[in-house]
């Protein structure tokens, strides 16, 4: 290489972060009986969790950001949001890849699998934020999409049925619309769930797909609701996510 000449640009590596309230982050939401809505986010942010200049967030308006807690707060905007493990998994990154990270944040909260079919509002939307965020720019790339979902379809005995279908369909087709047929794939297996999670669970553990791979989130500690993740759990969460990703990806 030509010593006068600028040495190659580090390619910004783009993570969709979608699913449901897992993953859009509840870490931190407590009750607050005195004010409406009656709960909000304690604004505790783990040193795990902290903003760096690396880390960058695409906004509701399709806009880079310097990234902090909560990520999803424009995102997911008809519950209150607290903290996930997107910035915990991102830290945990940038001391072992080179180059600025860029997170998609695109999880809804409350969403079932079948919400996120190709042509309903959800999946659209992801893929849309997710071209958007690497438009005209040659210098990113898009290497996983994080998932975290599957809380919804664990009352319904058929849901829970047919998730696994749904899922491999979500796979197939995400990839085919992002024209990666590659793309990495980490599944989050459920931590909390009603009447059917095993079944739902079974079928997360039980996709076998080139490029995905599931990690286990059952046991991680949750909040006073017992569905949702606390901080504690979604800074691990973050650390298993990245883990996978380091082990498996690259």
């Amino acid at each position: 290489m030509d010593p006068n000449e600028n040495p190659p640009k580090t390619k910004r590596q783009i993570f969709i972060l979608s699913g449901q309230s897992n993953m859009s982050g509840r870490g931190g939401v407590i009750k607050h009986p005195n004010h409406t809505p009656n709960k909000r986010w304690n604004g505790v942010v783990p040193p795990e969790c902290s903003p760096d200049p690396s880390i960058l967030r695409f906004s509701a308006n399709l806009k880079w950001e310097p990234a902090q807690e909560p990520l999803h707060t424009d995102i997911d905007t008809k519950k209150v949001c607290g903290l996930d493990s997107g910035m915990s998994f991102a830290n945990s990154l940038r001391r072992r890849v080179a180059g600025e990270l860029g997170l998609v944040p695109c999880a809804v909260g409350g969403t079932a699998i079948k919400e996120w079919a190709r042509g309903e509002e959800l999946y659209e939307n992801m893929v849309k934020r997710t071209k958007e965020s690497v438009k005209g720019d040659e210098n990113t790339e898009i290497k996983a999409l994080l998932w975290f979902q599957g809380e919804s379809d664990t009352s319904s005995e058929h849901d829970a049925e047919v998730y696994r279908v749904n899922m491999e369909n979500l796979i197939h087709n995400v990839r085919q619309d992002l024209n990666l047929p590659s793309l990495p794939i980490i599944q989050v297996a459920l931590a909390s769930g009603f009447e059917y999670i095993e079944k739902v669970r079974e079928a997360q553990k039980g996709i076998n797909i080139p490029n995905v791979i599931c990690i286990d989130a059952k046991g991680l500690p949750l909040n006073e609701d017992n569905l949702h993740l606390n901080t504690e759990s979604q800074v691990k969460l973050g650390h298993m996510l990245a883990e996978a990703y380091l082990t498996h990806f690259v």
